[in-house]
């Protein structure tokens, strides 16, 4: 067995650190969504049956966000959208990250709604069982960018910049060596989203509608989002539009005025 920077040989078996994170994080969020199901009275085992289709799904949609809005730095060497549907190969490859929390989102959403309707299930409860061990899964995976040194901020020099190696420099920046840790302010900020989560359901159990928790996850990590994203120096431009910011926005928007209107009476 060798343990590399980013992988672990075992043999003619490459495991990457950045696949085990995104399992560990997928994992603990099943099983944090399992514990708030119980609490409530609900199966459990639900969570457990439905977490490969989850899983699957989100990496799916994660890829395919990926494919249809890939950083500017690698469109800049000729892998835009047109390269991976032409290279199938590489389209599939991501060992080494390509992973659009967007289209995760989405993409698990979409499973939850057709696993929901298959076993019955009310879409909205399990939704909400399930947005505070999302907002966990992605401040663990968030760390499989730092092992891969990407989704780094602007460079700085404050305490707590982290250095990237010259291979990892996006261009125009080769000579710069330190820089904002946009994937652990990120991963906090998710830490953060969960607490607030758990606690909005404790506290106003008895007010809340279905769907309500997941509304709030839909205004809470966009936000965010929204506002990290003007420290990324490797946006994804769409017609010269940042699409991650401005998807961002129009979904804590709309989440937030779905959410004013739900309780407008209240």
């Amino acid at each position: 067995m060798q343990f590399l920077r980013d992988r672990i040989l075992i043999g003619p078996v490459s495991i990457h650190y950045y696949a085990l994170i995104i399992v560990s994080g997928a994992i603990l969020a099943v099983y944090l969504a399992a514990k708030i199901a119980k609490a409530n009275d609900d199966n459990e085992d639900y969570l457990w049956d439905m977490f490969p289709w989850l899983l699957a799904a989100g990496v799916i949609g994660a890829r395919i966000w990926h494919i249809l809005t890939p950083p500017d730095s690698m469109v800049a060497v000729g892998m835009d959208t047109a390269y991976y549907l032409t290279h199938p190969l590489d389209a599939l490859n991501i060992k080494n990250g390509g992973l659009g929390i967007p289209g995760g989102v989405i993409g698990g959403l979409a499973a939850l709604i057709i696993y929901s309707k298959k076993r019955k299930l009310d879409f909205r409860k399990w939704a909400d069982y399930i947005a505070p061990g999302l907002a966990l899964a992605q401040a663990i995976g968030r760390w499989g960018n730092f092992i891969n040194q990407e989704l780094y901020g602007a460079p700085t020099d404050l305490p707590w910049k982290i250095f990237i190696e010259p291979a990892y420099r996006i261009a125009g920046f080769t000579e710069v060596a330190y820089y904002h840790p946009l994937f652990l302010y990120e991963s906090l900020y998710n830490l953060a989203n969960m607490g607030i989560l758990i606690w909005i359901s404790r506290a106003f159990k008895g007010k809340l509608k279905p769907g309500d928790v997941i509304l709030s996850y839909a205004v809470i990590y966009p936000a965010g989002r929204f506002l990290l994203e003007f420290l990324r120096l490797d946006a994804s431009s769409v017609f010269s539009l940042n699409i991650n910011q401005a998807t961002m926005g129009i979904i804590a928007i709309v989440s937030l005025a779905v959410l004013i209107w739900r309780h407008r009476k209240s």
